[in-house]
């Protein structure tokens, strides 16, 4: 089973922390690489875009989940 980490962030000014599972965290800094951009401006994009009612933790594990179905679909 994997652990929660704790990851606190800048967005827009203010802190704020994440809870995920490390390979969740491990992923979303790939991604952040990927698009040469830092973790927190990643974090921010995606705050950014959620719907207020939406908790960032599970915004961000659903954005690593499409991220990885998008890449494996155009692997095949």
């Amino acid at each position: 089973m994997s652990r929660i980490a704790k990851r606190s962030v800048s967005i827009r000014g203010h802190r704020t922390s994440v809870s995920l599972e490390a390979p969740f965290l491990e992923e979303l800094e790939a991604i952040a690489r990927r698009r040469k951009m830092s973790l927190a401006a990643l974090i921010a994009e995606l705050d950014a875009r959620r719907d207020e009612e939406s908790n960032l933790s599970s915004e961000l594990r659903l954005y690593v989940l499409h991220d990885l179905k998008a890449r494996a679909s155009r692997a095949c």
